[in-house]
């Protein structure tokens, strides 16, 4: 492949194995980051953000494939609307996103900007392939890591998560980066599903301290979304590395015992 694959997103958790693993299979990269950075390797960067739609065109041209793997708190749902009207009007032949699953299902504002976000990648007018995946291990141990710093501990009831390795997920979207526009193709999770407060005891564990657990009731319809099992997926594909892998892994400089 000639021309570069852009990479928004590129330079966060998923980016940081999503580049690499391009670079190996053959393209040049270019990552759409909002700040200046040196080329390095067949990684190029251009200056730009998505939300504003600043720099947009510009990383856009000439691109084949796009990968959108930018993501944050807010504004989801407007930074791909910016980037498929961009795609469309540069010709780009393959928009691949990352999206979340339960992204239809999850009645929350930010779930919610995620299904927008893939309508504006579907009625873009470009063949896309968008693949929804678990939340990652990572963004799952920062959500365990600042709930046990309270000396009672909440352990939301019904709540369970199906957490997918981001190496799993970078070797996933790569393949589809590389291949043919496939539309929606299956979920992507875990390999075991874990109720909030086996993941709470296992990292409490792993790290050598006692917490109180205390039950808390998710209410509303979101409390009946994750409790009916919204955002799993037990008809998906699964990654390879499961939570005990993952924080054995990463703990262990500092405790080195598996969940």
């Amino acid at each position: 492949m000639k021309s570069p694959i852009l990479v928004t997103g590129g330079t966060g958790t998923l980016g940081g194995h999503v580049v690499p693993l391009l670079r190996e299979a053959g393209p040049d990269v270019r990552v759409l980051s909002r700040r200046s950075r040196e080329p390095a390797d067949g990684v190029e960067y251009v200056v730009g953000d998505l939300l504003r739609n600043e720099g947009v065109d510009d990383a856009v041209a000439g691109a084949e494939v796009v990968l959108h793997l930018a993501g944050g708190t807010k504004g989801d749902d407007e930074a791909a609307r910016n980037l498929a009207r961009a795609a469309a009007r540069a010709g780009v032949g393959h928009l691949v996103m990352i999206s979340v699953i339960g992204a239809d299902r999850v009645p929350l504002a930010w779930m919610r900007s995620q299904r927008d976000a893939e309508q504006a990648v579907v009625d873009s007018g470009v063949s896309w392939t968008i693949l929804r995946a678990a939340q990652f291990h990572d963004l799952v141990l920062k959500v365990v890591q600042s709930m046990t710093k309270m000396p009672v501990v909440p352990a939301p009831g019904g709540l369970r998560f199906q957490p997918v390795d981001a190496r799993d997920v970078a070797e996933r979207l790569v393949r589809l980066a590389l291949g043919e526009p496939a539309g929606r193709v299956p979920d992507l999770a875990g390999p075991e599903v874990h109720p909030m407060d086996e993941l709470l005891r296992g990292y409490l564990r792993a790290r050598g301290r006692r917490r109180p657990l205390l039950p808390v009731r998710i209410p509303g319809k979101a409390g009946r979304a994750y409790r009916a099992g919204d955002n799993l997926t037990l008809d998906g594909d699964t990654g390879t590395r499961g939570w005990a892998e993952f924080l054995a892994e990463r703990l262990r400089p500092a405790a080195g015992v598996a969940a």
